[in-house]
C-alpha cells in the first residue's frame, strides 16, 4: 500500500468509525466495538468485513506503534466507502456481478486526494509555520478565555433549532444529524411533506428481548453538547392505531443500545396480558439501566381508542403534539402538549432522578418486534435544543 492508498485508508476508516459512534476514534477498538462496526456495515451494506479484520485495522492505524502491517483488500475498501458514502444496500454477488471493477473505493480515494493539503518539506517553510501555529495557538487560548468568561457571566448562548426544511443528506449532516440503521426505501421517502421530516413505524425496537437483535431503522441521532438541556419535539398529525405504533425522543449513552436511555413517545397500546383491553393513545416514557427490565416512568391515556371512533373530530386535538424533556443534574423533568393549535401549552407528566449522562439524541418512529401492525408515517415539523446550567 503506498502512502497515498495509506492516507485514504486511514481517513475512510476514521469517517466509517465516526458515522457507526458518533465521535472520532482515535484509540484501537475493542472486541465489543468491533463487533458493533461489523454490524453496521453489513446492514447498511450487505456485504461482510470481518470483526477480527476490523480490529486489526485500527490497531494498525491508531495504535502509534510499530507492529503488524496491514494490507487491505480492494474489495474491503470498496466496502468501507460503500458504508461511509451511503451506497445502497447490495450482496456479494450483485457486486461481483454489477461493480466487480470497486468504483466506490476509487470514488473515494479521489475524493480524498483531491481534498488533502499539499507536503510541504522545505525545513526553512517548517520552522515558519511552527511559529505560525504556535502564535495562532496562544491566541486561541487567549480567545477561548475571553468565551468562557462571557459565557459564564451571560449564561448559555441561544441552542440549536431545526424546522427540517433541507433533508438532503449533506444538509443534515452539517446540521450535526445521521442516520443510523438506514432503511433506504423509506428513508428515501423522508422529504414526502415539505416542511417535516417523515420517518415511518418500521419493524424494530431495543427492547430487551432475547429472540431479537436490538435495532430502530433510520433512527435520526446528534450528539448532546452539554450536561444538563431542556429538549423540545413536535410531531405532527401523529395518530397511532396498532400496536405499538410510537414516535418520539430517545436520550442514550451510546449508539449501540448498550448503557442507559430514556425514551418518550406519543404510542398506541392495547396489550394487557390474556385479558382483552381496550386500546389507547398514550404519552409513554421508560427508562432502561441498559440490561434488564426497564421502568415505565409515565403512561399517560390521551384518548382511547373507542372514543376516537365514537367522535373522530376528537382526533384534531393530534394535530400539533410536541414532547419536551427538561435535564438538569440527575432530574429529568417530562412534559407533554398537544392541540388543534400548535400554541397550546405544555403539562408536567413526570419527574424522575436517574443517574444517566445522556451524549446522543435521537429522533425515532417504530412498531415494536410485531407483523401485524400497518407502518405509518411520523412527521417530525420542529426540534430544539438548549443547553442549561446545571443548577
Amino acid at each position: 500500500m503506498n502512502d497515498i492508498d495509506h492516507g485514504a485508508f486511514r481517513a475512510l476508516f476514521e469517517e466509517a468509525c465516526f458515522k457507526c459512534f458518533g465521535q472520532v476514534v482515535e484509540a484501537p477498538l475493542t472486541e465489543t466495538e468491533s463487533k458493533l462496526l461489523y454490524n453496521k456495515v453489513f446492514e447498511e451494506t450487505g456485504l461482510v468485513i470481518g470483526w477480527k479484520s476490523l480490529k486489526n485495522y485500527a490497531a494498525f492505524l491508531f495504535s502509534g506503534s510499530a507492529g503488524k502491517q496491514e494490507n487491505p483488500s480492494v474489495a474491503t475498501l470498496d466496502t468501507l466507502s460503500r458504508y461511509v458514502l451511503d451506497v445502497p444496500y447490495t450482496t456479494e454477488s450483485e457486486r461481483k456481478k454489477e461493480a466487480g471493477h470497486f468504483p466506490y473505493w476509487y470514488r473515494y480515494r479521489e475524493k480524498w486526494t483531491s481534498r488533502r493539503p499539499l507536503a510541504v518539506d522545505r525545513p526553512v517553510v517548517r520552522q515558519q509555520r511552527g511559529w505560525w501555529l504556535m502564535g495562532m495557538g496562544l491566541a486561541g487560548l487567549v480567545l477561548a478565555i475571553i468565551c468562557l468568561s462571557l459565557f459564564f457571566r451571560r449564561g448559555a448562548e441561544p441552542g440549536f433549532r431545526d424546522d427540517f426544511r433541507s433533508l438532503s443528506m449533506d444538509s443534515l449532516a452539517k446540521r450535526g444529524w445521521w442516520v443510523a440503521s438506514k432503511d433506504p426505501g423509506y428513508w428515501d421517502r423522508r422529504a414526502e411533506l415539505p416542511g417535516c421530516l417523515t420517518l415511518y413505524t418500521l419493524k424494530g425496537d431495543y427492547w430487551p428481548d432475547p429472540a431479537q437483535q436490538p435495532v430502530i431503522r433510520n433512527l435520526l441521532l446528534r450528539r448532546i453538547p452539554c450536561d444538563c438541556f431542556t429538549l423540545e419535539l413536535h410531531l405532527q398529525d401523529f395518530i397511532p392505531r396498532q400496536n405499538w405504533q410510537q414516535a418520539g425522543i430517545l436520550l442514550t449513552e451510546d449508539t449501540a443500545f448498550g448503557g442507559r436511555s430514556l425514551r418518550m413517545s406519543v404510542a398506541y397500546n392495547d396489550y394487557n396480558g390474556v385479558y382483552p383491553r381496550s386500546g389507547s393513545i398514550l404519552v409513554q416514557v421508560i427508562s432502561s439501566q441498559g440490561s434488564g427490565k426497564p421502568e415505565e416512568i409515565a403512561h399517560v391515556q390521551l384518548f382511547p381508542s373507542d372514543s376516537l371512533l365514537q367522535h373522530p373530530a376528537l382526533a384534531r386535538n393530534l394535530a400539533h403534539s410536541a414532547l419536551r424533556i427538561e435535564k438538569r443534574g440527575s432530574r429529568f423533568r417530562v412534559l407533554y402538549a398537544d392541540g388543534i393549535l400548535p400554541n397550546t401549552s405544555f403539562r408536567e407528566i413526570a419527574v424522575h432522578d436517574f443517574a444517566m449522562q445522556p451524549r446522543y439524541v435521537g429522533l425515532f418512529a417504530l412498531k415494536g418486534f410485531v407483523d401485524s401492525s400497518d407502518v405509518i408515517p411520523a412527521r417530525f415539523n420542529y426540534f430544539a435544543l438548549d443547553c442549561e446550567e446545571c443548577k
